[in-house]
């Protein structure tokens, strides 16, 4: 006989997998660029792979966009960029499980899909390719702010792993946009306004994380042996830059636990409320009017 414990987690894996199924064959789907990535436009036919848990062969990156009920809709904004190692994307259990989360809290969340810079064959190197699209989602996002609801002030990003090596190319430099550019995205700000970082990767991080860097949310197992050492390295130089910063570094857990509720460790299992706890003391749930577009 099934244990009772165990029998919750079937069933709860279960409801979530219809959940992401039917959330998935619902969303819209928006290219970051309508003709193709720059310089690798011919590309942006090539069909993508996908399997199980994840996604590859992205070569023309892309947000979806997954809205919260309009009667809890607050004004703000989340563009999630799923781990993988730069190999893959691990697209239900860190894009769509967590946009759904992020739209229980009243919270408009995006996907991104970005390319991917250590996949067989890859055309795509680490310090370019995943910049261009993080800035380019966050600038799409802000530019096209009112179509969402959404305030340009309260754009944030949640990075898991690789995806957390992702915010990094983005959250740390001024993002101004180009006041000249022929493509009205282009002219948008790409810095997010607040960054959520879970087991990141070691990538992109700053010698010194600078005044105006993005508040943040830091989270990993202290068995990540790869992670947890970068969440403690943000944490002091955030303390030194006076930053606003909040860590959470449980026992165990190790990598790669995703939203938690595979976990049969309690602390794993409910490590997304204090995320939510985060954002609601930071007053990032808090419902206000989506202010004009920022150029």
């Amino acid at each position: 006989m099934v244990k009772q414990p165990l029998q919750k987690i079937f069933c709860f894996i279960f409801t979530l997998s219809v959940l992401i199924v039917s959330a998935q064959q619902s969303q819209q789907v928006i290219p970051l660029w309508s003709k193709g990535a720059p310089g690798f436009e011919s590309r942006r036919n090539e069909p993508e792979q996908a399997k199980d848990y994840w996604v590859k062969n992205i070569n023309n990156p892309s947000l979806t966009v997954y809205l919260p009920p309009k009667d809890k809709a607050n004004g703000t904004a989340v563009i999630i960029c799923p781990g993988g190692g730069h190999r893959l994307l691990v697209y239900n259990a860190e894009g769509v499980e967590p946009a759904l989360y992020l739209n229980s809290l009243g919270i408009t969340a995006f996907v991104l899909k970005y390319r991917l810079a250590r996949e067989e064959n890859s055309p795509y190197s680490l310090d370019k390719q995943p910049r261009e699209d993080a800035y380019r989602a966050m600038r799409l996002v802000r530019s096209r702010a009112k179509e969402w609801n959404i305030d340009t002030g309260r754009i944030g990003m949640l990075g898991f792993s690789a995806g957390g090596e992702v915010v990094a190319t983005v959250a740390y430099a001024p993002g101004n946009g180009d006041a000249t550019a022929a493509d009205p995205i282009d002219r948008a700000n790409g810095k997010p306004d607040f960054q959520m970082l879970v087991y990141p990767g070691p990538l992109g991080i700053p010698e010194t994380v600078p005044a105006d860097a993005p508040p943040a949310f830091l989270l990993a197992a202290d068995d990540d042996t790869c992670c947890s050492v970068t969440v403690v390295s943000l944490l002091q130089k955030y303390r030194a830059a006076k930053v606003p910063v909040e860590a959470h570094i449980y026992t165990h857990g190790d990598h790669g636990f995703n939203m938690g509720k595979r976990s049969k460790l309690a602390s794993i299992n409910s490590w997304p409320q204090r995320m939510a706890d985060w954002l609601s003391d930071n007053n990032w749930l808090n419902k206000t009017p989506a202010a004009a577009v920022k150029k």
